[in-house]
């Protein structure tokens, strides 16, 4: 049979056609509206499996799918209910959408589009909410993740999501538009990609547009920098709540978000021990991106040790470690920083290539975190990476549980890596993150960070409110631990109860600088007067469900509360999380699909191509009682359990039940043929329309009578069992 529309290297038609973003920019604040137009172009219903990737603080905030002129809203729910709604609807032949965050990387999600028809559309709208970080040249950078590397994950850690990106050029094309809108004139906007000319809406350069030109080759980022005429100054929004909320609940009152920039004066700089961390993983030896001038991650990482290298102040202490599955270090404890030691490092920084194998950063970080530190010489940790790994929340708390010890300045190398390991490690170690995917902007990022680490720390920090009679606030944002000259501190709050007079309130942060008491106070107003719709909610939302996750990991006392808060405020604020999904479900469909189903993986672009993680999982597709846990899902970078091996590490702990014996002997019947045409290799006959088989194991996906295929996994478990 011929094959029409887009296909993968492995000739099966990619059914996503596009996909369409609309960003909307308030001041430091972006809502993305993602649209992924699917088509089934096949001549049997399909199940369309997409791993993406979006911003790691991004609060996601709405899913939904338009199939027709029908809309059908996902709801937030518990994530097991989800998967077995999805799972339930999908085995009966109802059209089903889910979409998940990975337990591993809160930067990827999973999508998954289940049951549509032979020659069906299906647009599916996703929309969050994030901050925009500011640059070293006070630019804000909004970043539309488009490319996702593989993450390697070490042994023993659980593979998940994260184990399922999938590596190949993208089929689909990508339009963008933007609009800005800003209290203060814009100035430019710049980018990584190729853009139509900036448009101005108003005389006054409060608003604009711009949109992507065609032709995105899903190669790189997309990078958008927005510069404002004015510098950042301390600022607060208030943001009314929704009126039909459960009273006290957090999208029931008003929210306040404080943009707090810190303003210090002239300091000495310390002298410190100065860590760096490069990665030297083979992953770091392939191109950032295609043409001219393209570098290696490693290159790049090198530049910029090597300028780091060579601005460090005399009398300081420092060492380098490389790692990949294994770690090395230049000298067996750090050194003191003279023309001497820094020739010796200059030189062997050059010799330095990516070829140390796997990502494996656990092992170096605990290393250097039991090495004894310096008196007067504050630990600075720099980590190089390209973010690929798949243990990130592990690496994450492995940082959280020294940060007394240290700060870590974290360097993101190269398109595609991880914003949620390199923004992760800088926010556990009180430290700074950098993203270097373009050499032109590499040296202001890195003497900032150094100028950062540089800076005596911050210490003692209080934050204060003083507002109206009848008004109480609860800070929903962890306690700051870090400042930094002019980098933006954000305080979310919640404001409880109602002003008996008063209109305006006072925050003030204060802190210690060289044992210098220094306090910084701003007075806001109460009355919410911004047009921000609920994103300010979210973010908070977002803000504290992340605490309420690192608390869980950390084996706090009463980690069931925990979860069930989490569970409450991600279902009622309607943002995800890791313990809940989105799922939408068209119990409106006047047929249900019948036949087999197929299953399609759609590619993201990566740049490792030579990675092989073309590996298809059945996870989704097993009943609940079949599914993996994480230690047997754990494997060794991209080696996987076929189906078979891991059907028989469930069915060691199952006993089927034995009912309906003569519809049993049938599916019996059809299941031992299978298995007399040859195991591995054999293939379903041609004419077979109830079940479906592949190679690399056994994949049977079954339509019964009644629409729901639980009972051949059941029996298959049968068979196994007794081989």
């Amino acid at each position: 049979m011929e094959i029409s529309g887009l296909v993968t290297e492995k000739y099966e038609p990619v059914p996503l056609k596009s996909i369409s973003v609309e960003v909307l920019v308030q001041d430091h604040v972006a809502t993305v509206s993602s649209t992924l137009q699917y088509v089934n172009e096949e001549e049997r219903p399909l199940e369309a499996l997409f791993v993406l990737p979006l911003p790691a603080d991004a609060a996601v905030c709405h899913f939904s799918a338009k199939i027709g002129e029908q809309e059908i809203v996902a709801e937030v729910q518990d994530r097991e209910t989800a998967r077995d709604q999805y799972d339930d609807a999908v085995s009966s032949g109802q059209q089903a959408f889910l979409l998940e965050e990975s337990a591993e990387s809160p930067d990827v999600f999973r999508l998954s589009v289940g049951c549509l028809s032979a020659g069906q559309n299906a647009a599916v709208t996703i929309i969050y909410v994030t901050e925009l970080a500011v640059q070293a040249d006070h630019s804000l950078r909004f970043c539309l993740p488009a490319v996702l590397n593989p993450r390697y994950t070490p042994a023993g850690s659980a593979a998940g999501i994260v184990s399922e990106i999938s590596s190949g050029a993208v089929p689909y094309t990508l339009t963008l538009s933007v609009h800005v809108s800003s209290p203060k004139p814009i100035s430019k906007l710049e980018s990584n990609c190729t853009l139509d000319p900036l448009v101005f809406l108003h005389s006054d350069h409060t608003q604009a547009t711009v949109n992507l030109s065609p032709g995105h080759m899903f190669d790189k980022d997309v990078e958008l920098f927005v510069y404002y005429q004015d510098t950042h100054q301390t600022s607060a929004i208030v943001e009314a709540g929704v009126t039909t909320a459960p009273p006290g609940s957090l999208m029931r009152d008003p929210v306040v978000m404080i943009s707090l920039y810190p303003e210090f004066p002239e300091l000495t700089l310390t002298r410190g021990e100065f860590v760096f961390v490069i990665d030297r993983s083979g992953s770091m030896g392939f191109l950032m991106r295609h043409g001219k001038g393209a570098q290696m991650p490693i290159e790049s990482a090198k530049d910029t040790l090597l300028l780091l290298l060579k601005s460090l102040p005399m009398g300081c202490y420092f060492n380098i470690y490389g790692f990949g599955s294994d770690f090395e270090s230049f000298f067996p404890q750090s050194v003191e920083y003279n023309q001497k030691t820094m020739d010796q490092a200059l030189k062997r920084v050059k010799e330095m290539q990516a070829d140390m194998g796997g990502t494996e950063i656990l092992q170096p970080l605990k290393h250097i975190y039991n090495q004894p530190c310096y008196l007067d010489h504050p630990r600075q940790l720099f980590i190089f990476t390209d973010g690929e790994v798949g243990n990130t929340k592990a690496v994450l708390d492995l940082v959280k549980s020294h940060a007394h010890s240290h700060r870590c300045f974290s360097f993101g190398i190269g398109e595609g890596a991880s914003a949620a390991l390199i923004t992760g490690m800088a926010r556990e170690g009180s430290g700074h993150a950098q993203f270097i995917t373009d050499s032109d902007r590499m040296q202001p990022k890195v003497m900032q960070s150094l100028r950062f680490a540089l800076q005596p720390a911050v210490v003692n920090i209080s934050v204060d409110w003083i507002l109206p009679d009848g008004v109480t606030v609860d800070t929903l944002s962890p306690p700051i631990s870090v400042l930094f000259q002019g980098q933006r501190a954000l305080i979310y709050a919640q404001l409880k109860g109602e002003s008996s007079g008063g209109s305006e309130g006072t925050v003030s942060v204060k802190y210690s600088l060289k044992d210098q008491p220094v306090t910084n106070q701003l007075h806001f107003c109460l009355k919410p007067t911004e047009e921000t719709g609920l994103s300010i909610h979210r973010l908070a939302a977002r803000t504290l469900i992340r605490s309420l996750e690192q608390e869980e990991r950390s084996g706090a006392a009463g980690v069931e509360g925990i979860r069930s808060r989490m569970v409450e405020l991600s279902v009622q604020a309607g943002v995800s999380s890791v313990h809940t999904a989105f799922i939408a479900v068209n119990k409106d469909s006047r047929q249900t699909v019948k036949g087999p189903l197929l299953q399609r993986r759609v590619p993201t672009y990566n740049l490792s191509l030579e990675i092989d993680m073309m590996h298809i999982k059945y996870d989704h597709i097993a009943p609940r009682e079949f599914r993996l846990s994480a230690h047997e899902q754990s494997f060794h970078c991209s080696k996987m359990m076929s189906f078979t091996e891991r059907a028989f590490l469930k069915i060691s702990n199952w006993v089927p039940e034995v009912t309906a014996p003569e519809q049993k002997n049938g599916f019996m019947t059809k299941i031992q043929n299978f298995f007399r045409c040859g195991s591995k290799t054999a293939t379903a006959p041609s004419d077979q329309t109830d079940s479906e088989s592949k190679s690399d194991g056994i994949y049977i996906h079954t339509h019964t009578e009644d629409g729901h295929n639980c009972y051949v996994w059941k029996v298959l478990a049968y068979l196994l069992k007794t081989l």
